[in-house]
C-alpha cells in the first residue's frame, strides 16, 4: 500500500533541488503554474479556444514554455538582484526602501513582461498591437499588484525565512497572476465584442 507523500518532506526536497539548481528550479515551477493558472482563468474567463470550443487551448502549452523560458528565470534574477542589493540591511528604512524598490522596479518589468507574452498569445503581432494591449491592461494590473505587494513584502520580511521566500512568492504569484489573467480576458473580451458591434452597425 503506497504511504501518503509528507508535505514537509517534499518542501525539503523542493529547498533542496531549489538550492543546487534554482533557475532551472525556479523555471519548472513556473511552468506547472503558470499552465494551471491559464487552464484557470480560461474557464473563469469563459475564455474558450475559438477553433476547438474547448478550455483546453494552445495557450496552456504556450504559457508552461513562457513560465519555463522567461518568467521563471526572469523572476529568478530579479528576486537575487533585490535580496543582494539589501543583504544585511535590517532597519525599518531598509525594510521600506526594499518594500519601495519591488514596486517600482521589479514588479513594472515583469507585468510588462508578462503582458507582452499575454498579448503575443492572444493573436497581437505588430508593435502597434502588443502596445494597445499592454495600454490596455497595465494600470489595472498595476494596481492589483501595488494593493497585495507592500503587505506581502512586509510578511516575508517579518515571517518568512530567506531561503523559502520562492515558494512563498511563486505561490503568491501563481494566484495574482490567475487573477490578472481573468481580468485581461475579460478586457480583451469585453474590446472584441465592442469592436464587433461597431463593425455591424458600420454595415
Amino acid at each position: 500500500m503506497l504511504s501518503k507523500p509528507d508535505p514537509t518532506e517534499l518542501l525539503q526536497n523542493y529547498l533542496v533541488a531549489l538550492n543546487l539548481n534554482p533557475v532551472r528550479t525556479k523555471g519548472c515551477t513556473s511552468a506547472v503554474l503558470n499552465a494551471l493558472g491559464e487552464l484557470i482563468a480560461s474557464i473563469i474567463a469563459k475564455d474558450k479556444d475559438p477553433s476547438t470550443g474547448s478550455y483546453l487551448s494552445p495557450r496552456i502549452v504556450k504559457m508552461g514554455l513562457y513560465g519555463l523560458f522567461v518568467s521563471g528565470p526572469l523572476s529568478h534574477y530579479l528576486l537575487d538582484m533585490l535580496q543582494r542589493a539589501f543583504k544585511g540591511r535590517t532597519s525599518g528604512t531598509a525594510k521600506l526602501l526594499q518594500i519601495l524598490a519591488s514596486m517600482t522596479i521589479i514588479s513594472p518589468i515583469t507585468n510588462t513582461v508578462f503582458l507582452v507574452f499575454m498579448a503575443i498569445f492572444a493573436g497581437a503581432r505588430t508593435p502597434e498591437q502588443i502596445y494597445a494591449s499592454w495600454k490596455l491592461t497595465i494600470l489595472p494590473v498595476m494596481r492589483s499588484t501595488w494593493c497585495t505587494s507592500p503587505f506581502l513584502m512586509a510578511f516575508a520580511q517579518k515571517y518568512v525565512p530567506k531561503f523559502a521566500w520562492t515558494p512563498f512568492f511563486s505561490l503568491f504569484a501563481f494566484f495574482l497572476s490567475t487573477y490578472n489573467n481573468v481580468q485581461v480576458k475579460r478586457r480583451r473580451k469585453a474590446l472584441l465584442e465592442e469592436q464587433q458591434r461597431k463593425h455591424n452597425k458600420q454595415e
